[in-house]
Formats: C-alpha cells, structure tokens, sequence
C-alpha cells in the first residue's frame, strides 16, 4: 500500500507542471527538476489530466448527479422550513 504522507501540492501547481510538459519545450527530467516534483509523479499528473480533461469542459455524469442531489435536498429543507414556521404559528396559537 501507498504512503499518503507525502508532500501535497496545490491544484494550480500541477496544472502548471502538465501544461509545461505538453507543450513539450522541456524534458520531463528538466521540469520535474525546476518544480521540486518526482518525474513519476509529473507522469502521473500528467495521465490524470489526460483521462480528466474532458470533464473539465463538460462536466461529468457524476458531477450532474451530485448537482441533481444537491437540488433535491435544497427542496426538502425549503419543505422542512415551511413545516416548521406552520408548526410554530400553531403552537404559538394555542
């Protein structure tokens, strides 16, 4: 198994890096050495934004799925706040 406790790196960092790598100026070995970055780690980076790029402009079915749930639960709090302000007149009333 893996170790996680590595140095972390920002998304803009890594974007950088790749973009570095694909217009293709640099060797791997040279970049890897400008950023302080493992070269396997750049290749991995690198896979990973090939696999991802196209979500990047339009959006994956699993991000519609998380926005379709986000949706629906924003709904059923709207629900629950009206429930409670009916609840509460009631109360109040009595």
């Amino acid at each position: 198994m893996a170790k996680k406790n590595g140095r972390r790196y920002t998304a803009q960092l890594k974007f950088q890096v790749v973009m570095e790598m694909l217009k293709g100026a640099k060797a791997i070995g040279q970049v890897a050495r400008a950023y302080g970055v493992h070269p396997i780690t750049i290749g991995l980076w690198k896979k990973e934004f090939q696999e991802r790029g196209p979500e990047v402009f339009g959006g994956s079915d699993v991000v519609r799925g998380y926005e379709q749930r986000i949706r629906e639960l924003e709904r059923l709090v709207g629900q629950k706040e009206v429930e409670i302000a009916l609840l509460k007149n009631f109360l109040a009333e009595n």
